[in-house]
């Protein structure tokens, strides 16, 4: 896995964008402008920005057959999510798994939301 900054990442295809590390993300981190993660999210189409209790958010909606293949990739998610020690919020419902992305430690967007996002879909692929 590469470590690489923000500035990297905005270069990268979304492929690429899966071979990225997370990395170590403090209170001093820079959030991710609305402008910049406008122009990340071209890298990951199908995620949604939003904006709740004004903290910016990552958000997609995954679809499947049946709750056991929801929660397969909801575990799946939980395992990737684990070995970048980046941890999102999911949502597992009949049919459906909701993951939200964002960086606690600073209350908005980080790389590391976008680098996840990534490999959400990667797993979803798969």
């Amino acid at each position: 896995m590469v470590k690489t900054s923000i500035s990297e990442i905005s270069y990268l295809t979304s492929t690429q964008l899966t071979e990225v590390s997370c990395v170590a993300c403090t209170i001093n981190s820079t959030k991710i402008a609305a402008q910049k993660a406008t122009e990340l999210l071209l890298l990951i189409p199908n995620w949604q920005l939003h904006n709740r209790d004004n903290i910016m958010l990552l958000e997609r909606e995954y679809t499947f057959k049946n709750y056991k293949l929801a929660w397969d990739f909801a575990n799946k998610i939980s395992v990737m999510a684990e070995t970048e020690g980046h941890h999102p919020a999911i949502l597992l419902e009949w049919g459906k798994v909701t993951v939200t992305w964002w960086t606690h430690t600073i209350n908005g967007l980080h790389q590391n939301d976008f680098i996840c996002a990534a490999k959400t879909d990667a797993l979803f692929s798969k």
